[in-house]
């Protein structure tokens, strides 16, 4: 390998913390988390390792998307806190030594955004062109219908939505509620900039994850998707509606605001498969992203035509493998960035999806995927819960019912009305698929103490003597089993190991977070072995990980294949098992 000299930045060794308002820390015992709740928990954050945190959407919304769905940029959903509180929480990171990054969310607004209030008031609206409205066509027999065929992105029906009172159709790539801005209009990209930046960045904001970063400029023609699931009228189109015409325009022309305040960004990268097309938006000469997040890890298993159109487990170590090297690739020889994660707000727990979440594996698990992504070069980020080993819900204690995820309840209302509410094949083929990928994983409110009422959600509460309610989501039924609690003070937790990682990647960041990635047996379906180089030292680190069950012996590759001498010799430096080495990563010493 030859690995190509790297700029030094703070942002690309950084440590990001991704929290969920709704489901972090209550701190008055109404059973939603709050802005006042993660304040309290930020010494807990920085005893990680963490550099910056990152708020999913905190603003004032419907909350039909859980957030998601924007009703005004410059207000506090009000069980989260407000403006004050807000500012207190950026102050109080700030004191710590760490920065705070919040969610951006402008592909869309809610229905109840009061820009979409005028729009959809009149044709003759100063506003109707702030978003995205075209006449109906028609069939032969003149039944109405949508100006395209695009699914979407929630259930199976048309992302389009027609207006009885204006006589046309909105777009929409997400829920009913949420309809898209028309990016193409300058004066509504200016206002987006001050709504929703610059009012938060005078505030003291770091930097932003932009949502769904490639999807602002749509084809002007907005022409039909291929048909790829015959049974419905409506197809994904994201293939279409992502990277269009003018994207780089758009996110030059907002780089000059970020550059101001000298904010971070990591975008939300949905359907681009192409190195070179992802390159586009983060190289540091083209001055648009600093990262973004690649999809090839995540999107592992999920169904073609809907993500839960699929069975738990449909993949390969091998895909599994072959995906890490896409997100290593960006880098190889180029001026971009990229990022590592396993998990976020939309990804079910890395665990149950990647490894064998059984009480007997799932510690060993979590240990061999905090290995991995501590040394695979790029940002780190972690997702809250993660760093102790959260699993997904067990389908045994956690029935249909109890998951309120959107994107779960219209996949499932839709199994239901394409094969019948008494099909108990079909539906327990939807709720198998829910139960591996669904959202709702993520989103089950942190156990902080197992002992507690709820699991310590609202444990502040509890103890000043509140009276608190239960979550707004069903409490993790292994609440008792993992927690925070539970794992401070033991040095063979999963949290300690997540501490233990982050501190040593910090340790070797030259060769950790900025080296070259090699797979060294990318067809293995046990074993996934990779070897890292550093740039001026030619420094070397082989990692050995086990992903079954089974014990697994391993061959130390030939010199010539880790690029090193024949005197080398191997150097056991970390092991996910105490005094042993089954599972490790090795120095190479010439």
């Amino acid at each position: 390998m030859t690995v190509n000299t790297r700029e030094r930045l703070w942002w690309k060794q950084a440590v990001i913390y991704q929290i969920y308002p709704a489901s972090f820390c209550d701190s008055n015992g109404d059973g939603i988390g709050d802005l006042p709740g993660i304040t309290s928990k930020l010494d807990y954050i920085a005893s990680l390792g963490v550099d910056v945190i990152w708020i999913c959407p905190m603003y004032d919304s419907p909350q039909v998307d859980m957030g998601y769905d924007i009703s005004n940029y410059e207000d506090v959903y009000r069980p989260y806190g407000t403006v004050q509180d807000m500012e207190t929480l950026i102050q109080e990171t700030h004191a710590r030594g760490m920065r705070i990054m919040l969610d951006l969310v402008i592909n869309h607004t809610s229905d109840q955004h009061a820009w979409f209030k005028e729009s959809r008031f009149s044709k003759d609206s100063p506003k109707r062109d702030w978003y995205i409205w075209r006449p109906a066509k028609y069939s032969p027999s003149g039944e109405r219908l949508p100006p395209n065929n695009w699914r979407s992105n929630f259930g199976g029906g048309s992302a389009w939505e027609w207006d009885e009172l204006t006589q046309e159709y909105y777009l929409h790539l997400f829920a009913t509620e949420q309809p898209d801005v028309n990016w193409e209009n300058p004066e509504t990209r200016k206002a987006i900039y001050a709504s929703a930046m610059e009012f938060w960045l005078e505030r003291g904001v770091d930097g932003f994850r932009v949502d769904t970063v490639n999807m602002y400029s749509k084809p002007p023609t907005l022409p039909d998707a291929p048909i790829v699931d015959p049974e419905t009228p409506y197809q994904p189109a994201g293939m279409i509606y992502c990277n269009g015409p003018r994207m780089h325009e758009f996110l030059s022309e907002m780089n000059v605001i970020l550059e101001k305040y000298g904010a971070i960004t990591v975008g939300e990268l949905p359907c681009t498969p192409d190195t070179q097309r992802v390159l586009k938006y983060v190289s540091a000469k083209a001055k648009q992203l600093n990262m973004v997040f690649q999809f090839d890890i995540v999107d592992i298993g999920m169904g073609k035509t809907h993500k839960f159109a699929t069975t738990p487990r449909n993949f390969r170590l091998s895909d599994f493998k072959a995906a890490v090297d896409l997100t290593q690739a960006l880098i190889r020889g180029t001026d971009g960035w990229s990022t590592v994660f396993l998990e976020n707000h939309d990804q079910a727990r890395s665990v149950s999806r990647f490894t064998d979440d059984r009480p007997e594996y799932r510690v060993r698990g979590a240990k061999l995927l905090a290995l991995m992504q501590a040394c695979l070069s790029g940002t780190q980020y972690v997702y809250q819960g993660q760093e102790i080993g959260l699993v997904n819900v067990p389908k045994e204690s956690y029935p249909i019912e109890n998951y309120l995820d959107i994107d779960s309840t219209q996949f499932y209302t839709m199994v239901q009305e394409r094969y019948g509410a008494d099909n108990k094949a079909e539906l327990a083929k939807a709720f198998d698929a829910i139960q591996y990928l669904a959202r709702d994983h993520a989103r089950v409110p942190i156990p902080w103490n197992g002992k507690a009422k709820y699991g310590g959600f609202s444990e502040a509460a509890e103890k000043a003597g509140t009276e608190v309610k239960e979550p707004w989501m069903k409490p993790h039924p292994l609440a008792g089993e993992i927690n925070v609690a539970s794992q401070l003070d033991d040095p063979s937790s999963v949290l300690a190991y997540w501490r233990k990682m982050l501190r040593f990647r910090q340790d070797h960041a030259h060769l950790l977070v900025y080296g070259d990635f090699k797979d060294l047996l990318p067809e293995d379906e046990s074993l996934f072995m990779f070897v890292k180089e550093s740039e001026h030292d030619r420094d070397r680190v082989l990692v050995v990980l086990n992903f079954t069950p089974m014990e697994k012996t391993w061959s130390v590759p030939n010199p010539a294949k880790l690029g090193v001498a024949e005197s080398s010799e191997l150097i056991p430096i970390m092991s996910t098992h105490s005094g042993k080495s089954r599972i490790e990563m090795v120095a190479m010493k010439t």
